[in-house]
């Protein structure tokens, strides 16, 4: 069992997956501190000094902060749109490889002795 299991784990596919989430863990906190210090206080600063993160409704006793809620939204988008930029970089990047001409492939012996056959041929009705 601890054979299969470690097969499992150190397929190829199991290490992407797991250093794609660490990644994305650090560049989710990226994005939210630049919404959160950057775009949220700007954006405040337009609507006229709001600030998202005290906007909140009392309910009963319930406090309800959906300003919060708000700047969780505009870093769900940022963080989409950023990882739709960078997907659709890397996939241009990717077509731009798989369109560069390859080297056309060595004959095949059959094509060798096509070719000699060939040039053979040739030799003789020059000859003649």
């Amino acid at each position: 069992m601890w054979k299969e299991f470690k097969s499992f784990a150190l397929k190829g596919n199991v290490l992407d997956l797991a250093i794609g989430v660490i990644i994305g863990a650090a560049f989710g906190k990226i994005v939210s501190s630049l919404v959160a210090d950057i775009l949220t206080p700007i954006l405040g600063l337009l609507l006229g000094g709001l600030n998202f993160s005290g906007l909140s409704i009392a309910v009963g006793d319930a406090n309800l902060k959906y300003g919060v809620f708000l700047q969780t939204v505009i870093d769900f988008f940022i963080v989409a749109f950023s990882i739709f930029l960078f997907i659709k970089i890397l996939s241009r990047l990717k077509r731009k490889e798989e369109a560069k001409p390859s080297a056309p492939p060595a004959p095949s012996k059959e094509e060798q002795l096509l070719a000699e056959i060939r040039d053979l041929l040739k030799q003789q009705q020059a000859s003649k």
